[in-house]
């Protein structure tokens, strides 16, 4: 538990650190005798990523950045977060994320791809009131957009006279994650080599002034850090995000790796939507390199909302409303990318019901949260289904309907299981664990079935299909990318969360969420 600080051992990396110059070099053991660091400096980092907007959770860390503004410490204390702390294009979900950065003290935050989900002048609105440093050095802003100058490559802090040199990284598969590609039209990133090269200069440039404690926030993903750890010489920890790992603890040759040099690097990842937190306890010697670490990960739903957080939160967008009553539900997907999600299915169901199409689509992606047993408020919904997209009637052939779940299905084979499978209403599917799409069946609203030929669609028969402007635009690869298809038929100003709010308004008896077959995964 986070606030158990002793749970983890140190780990002493002195004996570790090589004077090697090539990565094909063993790390040789520094002699006996050879006495330790006559200085040291210490430094406890509080750090997050990959919230994606979730507010409750945010009330539950502002607990944590309080007991760790309380720790004891003899030296620099840090708050850093690695990016996707905001999500969507809600300009009050975003406004209440960018305060919660403010609220708990982060001083800095790594330009994650969900912080792209706004077009750039909502974005540069949204940052106005930014307290921290959005910093990302592979990246390159239009002159004349509104993100010109928000961007910093890195940003230099001082503790107790100690210097601390922070670098951010922007991932460089955003244009396949982000919500809207109007933002990387203003904004490009660099692909993985660049940013490489690039991160090197800096840190030369950091190294330059005298900087020798150096900090990666970075939204790259585990792999990309990897490589950045290993292929760089100046870094000492990278705080991660992006793919949603979770990692406990020191573990060498998983977070613990050894830079061009042989210098340890420490690197973090911190699960998603808000669930754990960390603290890093680490200790560098005179030059700079870390010789002792400790990572500690907590579990944010074992802290309290406090009421001062709530107050704050409902300053801005407002008080929850009751929509209804939910009488039963089953437990969250253990992988909701990948399993068919009952809390999804209900969602999905709204969306058909509102805009009256013979099927209705939402990618798995999109699921965030679940629904539980009680009151069910607008803010809940919000947690379940975080996007604000705008909603839209298509006209898609059955090869494309097909298509499009055939990429979903190839999920179950790629890192991550992203994108994720395609949660329905209006079609039953079924997909094997090895990303076959076996079968597929459009069913009626009077529950009659017909079958859909997956090796041979049809191209002129077409359905309704409900669905946001993600998936239609070809977020995600689901469909050809196209910013205006001329299959759209009609355009909403509205969020799914509005329907599926109407939805549970409409109910005249508790809700009961259930598990059904609509999609079926089996093993191959």
């Amino acid at each position: 538990m986070i606030n158990n600080i002793g749970s983890y051992p140190n780990t002493n990396l002195l004996t570790k650190y090589t004077t090697a110059k090539t990565l094909n070099k063993q790390p040789q053991t520094l002699p006996a005798q050879q006495p330790m660091p006559q200085k040291t400096v210490d430094a406890d980092i509080f750090y997050i990523a990959d919230l994606h907007g979730k507010m409750t959770n945010m009330e539950r860390i502002g607990a944590v950045a309080k007991l760790f503004d309380a720790m004891k410490s003899n030296g620099a204390k840090l708050k850093l977060a690695s990016g996707d702390i905001l999500l969507g294009s809600n300009p009050l979900t975003n406004k209440v994320a960018n305060h919660f950065l403010n609220w708990i003290g982060v001083t800095a935050n790594a330009l994650g791809n969900h912080e792209l989900d706004a077009t750039p002048e909502a974005f540069a609105t949204t940052l106005k009131d930014a307290k921290y440093e959005l910093l990302a050095i592979n990246t390159t802003v239009a002159p004349n957009s509104p993100m010109a100058g928000k961007i910093k490559k890195s940003r230099i802090e001082e503790h107790n006279g100690e210097k601390f040199g922070i670098i951010g990284i922007a991932p460089s598969d955003a244009i396949e994650r982000v919500g809207t590609r109007e933002s990387l039209e203003d904004i490009k990133i660099d692909d993985i080599d660049t940013t490489i090269k690039k991160v090197q200069e800096e840190l030369n440039n950091l190294k330059s002034q005298g900087i020798n404690k150096i900090i990666v926030i970075s939204h790259a993903g585990k792999e990309a850090d990897k490589r950045i750890a290993q292929e760089t010489d100046g870094v000492d920890i990278i705080l991660g995000g992006h793919t949603h790992d979770l990692y406990k603890g020191i573990k060498e040759n998983k977070n613990l790796l050894y830079s061009k040099s042989g210098s340890p690097v420490v690197l973090t990842q911190i699960g998603k939507d808000g669930e754990f937190a960390g603290i890093l306890k680490t200790k560098f010697d005179e030059n700079g390199h870390i010789i002792q670490v400790q990572n500690n990960v907590g579990r944010t739903g074992l802290f309290t909302r406090t009421l001062p957080y709530k107050t704050a939160v409902e300053s801005i967008i407002g008080k929850p409303e009751i929509l209804g009553e939910i009488k039963s539900a089953p437990p969250a997907p253990k992988d909701r990318l990948i399993e068919n999600n009952p809390h999804g299915n209900f969602i999905v169901d709204a969306m058909r019901d509102a805009l009256k199409t013979d099927v209705a689509i939402l990618n798995a992606g999109n699921l965030r949260g679940y629904f539980a047993p009680g009151s069910i408020d607008d803010r809940r919904i919000n947690d379940v289904t975080p996007f604000e997209d705008k909603m839209m009637v298509c006209e898609l052939t059955e090869q494309q309907i097909v298509n499009a779940l055939k990429v979903g299905a190839k999920s179950f084979l790629n890192p991550g299981h992203k994108p994720g499978i395609l949660l329905v209403s209006g079609l039953e599917y079924t997909v094997t664990t090895k990303g076959e799409l076996k079968k597929v069946s459009f069913v009626d609203r009077d529950g009659n079935r017909s079958e859909i030929d997956v090796n041979n669609p049809s191209t002129t028969k077409t359905l309704t299909v409900a669905c946001d402007d993600f998936f239609a635009c070809g977020g995600d690869d689901y469909l050809p990318t196209n910013p205006n298809p001329d299959y759209i038929k009609q355009k909403f100003d509205v969020d799914k969360n509005v329907y599926t709010a109407d939805f549970i308004r409409k109910q005249t008896q508790p809700i009961e969420i259930k598990e059904d077959d609509r999609i079926k995964i089996i093993d191959a």
